[in-house]
């Protein structure tokens, strides 16, 4: 299931953009072929963030795999119940187990909607 509501990239996080704030995470597609998390490492309230650039990684039994930003600005907020229970994200990506929410110096561009998404979701699941 792909929220319709929320923005996603082709690395497969997504936001919701509320005002001049965006909430991050990683999508379902993503938390499934990475399988149970074990680790998560992000930035910090104050960092900057820049679309398309490397914000932090996560790691799960299986692999580790870098985190991109789908936004530019200033970390206001991170998820901090994911350091001890990294496990939040499989089960509940676009809810509780969001990353960080970021306080927007641009307007986010280039961002898939729901149905782009489900494409690519597709083409990588071949």
């Amino acid at each position: 299931m792909i929220p319709a509501n929320l923005l996603y990239t082709k690395s497969h996080e997504w936001t919701k953009i509320d005002g001049d704030t965006a909430t991050v995470g990683i999508t379902q597609f993503a938390q499934e072929q990475l399988g149970d998390l074990t680790f998560v490492d992000l930035p910090k309230a104050g960092d900057q963030v820049t679309a398309g650039a490397e914000m932090g990684s996560v790691e799960s039994v299986k692999a580790a795999s870098e985190l991109y930003s789908p936004v530019t600005g200033e970390v206001v907020a991170v998820n901090e119940d994911l350091a001890s229970a990294p496990e939040k994200i499989n089960q509940d990506p676009y809810g509780a187990g969001w990353m960080i929410k970021v306080k927007l110096s641009a307007q986010p561009q280039g961002l898939l909607d729901a149905a782009a998404y489900e494409q690519v979701v597709a083409a990588s699941a071949h």
